[in-house]
This record gives structure tokens, C-alpha cells and sequence, in this order.
């Protein structure tokens, strides 16, 4: 999915503290490396982004990551809560950042394209199936497939 747009609005407006981060990471007994601050700060610049994008994001300020560093880092950073993972196609997991409003997404079938969403929005789902299913949803992993409107708009083939 590296060609599609997004549309991510950041609650925080910036990448989160270092002091934060280290804190976090020492009280989980990690260290604060430089591979990982880069990976983070990836995460919150791209919005939505698989480790492959990732990996080209910090390599445009580091040749010293690679792959499985990324994939290594991003396990543990979702382990402590500062980033999840949403599946947006069925390509490779796709991450983004915790410091940002709890949202879910949709995802165009025809553009590719990603749009946040604001777990408030699913309220009366979730509550519905919380009353009657007697279940949790994690909004966070919640993926809904369709057609922007744009798409919509230029095909006559979709309702």
C-alpha cells in the first residue's frame, strides 16, 4: 500500500517527548536507542505506514536500520502502548502511532486510500454489540472496506 493518501488528523501535533519515550522504554528494561527513537518518530510522521514504508522513511536519516530492526522495534514499541497495528489490506500490518485520538479506519477498495475515523462515530455499534453479544470491541483494530466518495462519485458501477 505504499501509494495510497491518508487522511490523519494528530490529536498531539508532534512526536512525543524523548524523556517520555525513555522513561517508558527503561521501566520495561529497553534502552532508548537512536534505531528506535528513529523508527518511532517514523511512525508519527507517516500517520499510517507498514515496516517497509518505515524502513525507507528512516533510512532517508539513517543506513545503519534494517528490516528486521524495524519489524524487532516495532514489536516492542507496540508491547509498551506507543504504537498499534491495524490490518488496512492484506499486505503487511500497518502501524501508527498511540499518541493520536483512538480512531478506526476506512479503507477504499479502489484508491487505497486511508482515512481515520473517530471511535465515537461506532459508538452505537459498540454498545450494541456489547449488549447483546456481551463483547469488547478493540476500535483501534476495527477496519471497515468500501468506496471514498470520490471513487463512488466517478464509477457508476457502485451504488
Amino acid at each position: 500500500m505504499a501509494d495510497h493518501e491518508h487522511d490523519h488528523a494528530s490529536a498531539s501535533g508532534g512526536a512525543r517527548p524523548p524523556a517520555d519515550l525513555r522513561s517508558r522504554l527503561r521501566g520495561s528494561g529497553y534502552r532508548l536507542t537512536p534505531q528506535r527513537e528513529l523508527i518511532l518518530a517514523a511512525v508519527e510522521r507517516l500517520g499510517h505506514a507498514t515496516p517497509d514504508e518505515v524502513l525507507a522513511e528512516v533510512r532517508r536519516h539513517s543506513t545503519a536500520v534494517n528490516v528486521s530492526t524495524v519489524y524487532r522495534t516495532l514489536e516492542v514499541l507496540e508491547e509498551l502502548g506507543l504504537v498499534r497495528h491495524a490490518h488496512l489490506s492484506d499486505r503487511a500490518p500497518t502501524y501508527h502511532s498511540v499518541t493520536d485520538h483512538e480512531h478506526f479506519h476506512l479503507v477504499c477498495r479502489n484508491c487505497e486510500r486511508v482515512t481515520s475515523v473517530d471511535a465515537d462515530v461506532a459508538a452505537d455499534l459498540v454498545g450494541r454489540l456489547a449488549a447483546e453479544q456481551q463483547f469488547v470491541v478493540d476500535i483501534g483494530h476495527l477496519t471497515v472496506f468500501g468506496h471514498c466518495q470520490d471513487c463512488s462519485a466517478n464509477r457508476e458501477d457502485i451504488p
